[in-house]
């Protein structure tokens, strides 16, 4: 059966979390533009002070379950408030799509398929994969994107995935009910955090190739203050991680050489540097000292690179070419 056939998908119940902020300019056109098969779409309006609310409420569309933030909880809040009901009315596949219509809804069955076929958990887009995707993404984005993906990679274990910040998004039922999205990162970064979350759990995610899209909306995000206030973040979610799947849910040996990198590099970066202190005040038998410090920076770094290394092994993720049809007759709903 041919990717994207509206009678193939409509046998799935299948909903859209729309987050908007002051959107009130692109909101209906975003609404209007998602595709009749989805079943479900809640629509979180985040604390907007324009009249994003009224555009929303003035749609004719039975499938829009309105929500209003009274206060602005930042767009993970939101997502996850989607997420909340989307759980409650055992919704088959959740997307995610922002408010300001960057998202192309035709590219919407391409996140679905690997999802529908049981090759991901988790699926997302991914706009790096080449010069001509990229087009209408500035340089200064495009680094900062190179910046978080590679913090992201090494925070959420995930080292095939690219381009996390991407928030055009598809999960599974079963998926969704292993997550505790209590602990769901509300800013920004809620993107990379998802990433870190359903890493922890074991479940597959999966890039789709798709252009980036850039019209009229103006995004807010200022990478310097995002990459300083996400980092701290990704840091703790890859200690987080760690912790969690190979010491909580079952001890697995791959803590090992993390666990001695992680203690030794710092340790190491400490006493090259009190090396350098008193050599600077002229200390007697600052050799020996200086030697430890970077025999400890030097030993720490491979046994961390080690535990990458057999992480990367051990749990390779799955790629989508996109290219995938759909199974006949799946069923009307997915078991969890």
């Amino acid at each position: 059966m041919e990717l994207g056939h509206d009678e193939t998908l409509e046998r799935y119940t299948i909903a859209v979390v729309v987050p908007a902020y002051n959107e009130e300019l692109l909101i209906q056109e975003t609404l209007q533009g998602i595709p009749d098969y989805v079943t479900s779409i809640y629509v979180v309006d985040d604390g907007s002070s324009d009249r994003t609310a009224e555009q929303i409420v003035a749609l004719n569309d039975p499938r829009i379950v309105f929500i209003r933030h009274e206060v602005n909880k930042g767009v993970g809040a939101s997502i996850v408030t989607g997420y909340r009901l989307a759980k409650a009315d055992e919704v088959d596949l959740i997307a995610v799509m922002g408010g300001d219509n960057q998202m192309d809804p035709e590219e919407l069955p391409r996140l679905l398929v690997p999802v529908i076929e049981g090759d991901a958990d988790y699926t997302k887009g991914n706009r790096l994969a080449s010069r001509v995707y990229r087009k209408g993404m500035s340089r200064w984005r495009q680094f900062g994107n190179f910046v978080l993906t590679t913090l992201t990679k090494l925070a959420s274990g995930y080292w095939d995935i690219s381009d996390p910040q991407n928030g055009y998004t598809v999960i599974s039922r079963k998926a969704l009910s292993t997550l505790n999205l209590d602990m769901i990162y509300t800013y920004y970064g809620y993107c990379n955090d998802m990433l870190i979350k359903l890493s922890a759990a074991g479940l597959h995610t999966v890039d789709v190739v798709m252009p980036a899209r850039y019209g009229r909306e103006r995004s807010s995000i200022r990478y310097g203050k995002y990459v300083r206030k996400v980092a701290p973040m990704l840091m703790r979610g890859f200690f987080w991680r760690l912790k969690t799947r190979y010491i909580v849910q079952r001890f697995r040996p791959i803590i090992v050489p993390y666990g001695a990198g992680i203690i030794a590099l710092p340790l190491g970066v400490l006493i090259s540097a009190g090396a350098l202190v008193a050599q600077l005040a002229h200390l007697p038998d600052v050799a020996q000292l200086a030697l430890d410090g970077v025999s400890l920076v030097v030993v720490g770094a491979i046994l961390f690179g080690s535990g990458v290394f057999f992480e990367m092994r051990a749990n390779p993720n799955r790629h989508d070419d996109g290219n995938s049809g759909l199974k006949a007759a799946p069923r009307q709903k997915i078991t969890s």
